[in-house]
């Protein structure tokens, strides 16, 4: 609730206004973005009441284009049944290319970390015959995993 106040012939009036819609941040950014396959002009649609209809109604998707690391294209169709389905964990949870990629992100986090913390790998990396040897193990390592595809 907020309370506006309005000058009436030399006199305060306080107004009381129920908004339900707030003011949006500055730090945000409006992604404007056509999710309907149906082309034309559009239609007023009347009768519905939630969001939850909106979205029944018309049933938005959008087919994303991505490329591998190996520049190979990878395409997909996301599908958005609520406004969870716009945040990263919604469009991760439905496309197999997303998910791949926040686990190799996880992956990479886990070993940064390691590196950083685990005092005893870090002396290891120190000795150049140790590193050599941690070397030549992560390499045949990702060959037994490259073997296993």
């Amino acid at each position: 609730m907020s309370q506006q106040v309005e000058l009436i012939g030399g006199q305060l009036v306080p107004q009381q206004s129920f908004e339900a819609i707030t003011q949006i941040s500055s730090n945000r950014t409006l992604l404007v973005q056509q999710l309907t396959s149906k082309a034309g002009k559009p239609e007023p649609i009347t009768g519905l009441k939630t969001l939850g209809e909106v979205f029944q109604h018309f049933k938005p998707t959008v087919n994303v284009g991505f490329e591998t690391a190996e520049g190979k294209p990878v395409k997909e169709e996301l599908k958005f049944n609520n406004l969870g389905d716009f945040s990263e964990d919604g469009m991760v949870n439905q496309s197999a290319f997303l998910g791949d990629l926040q686990s190799e992100r996880d992956t990479f986090h886990k070993i940064s970390k390691q590196l950083r913390t685990n005092k005893i790998l870090q002396a290891a990396l120190q000795d150049p015959e140790s590193r050599q040897a941690f070397l030549q193990t992560l390499q045949t390592m990702i060959q037994e995993i490259d073997q296993a595809k």
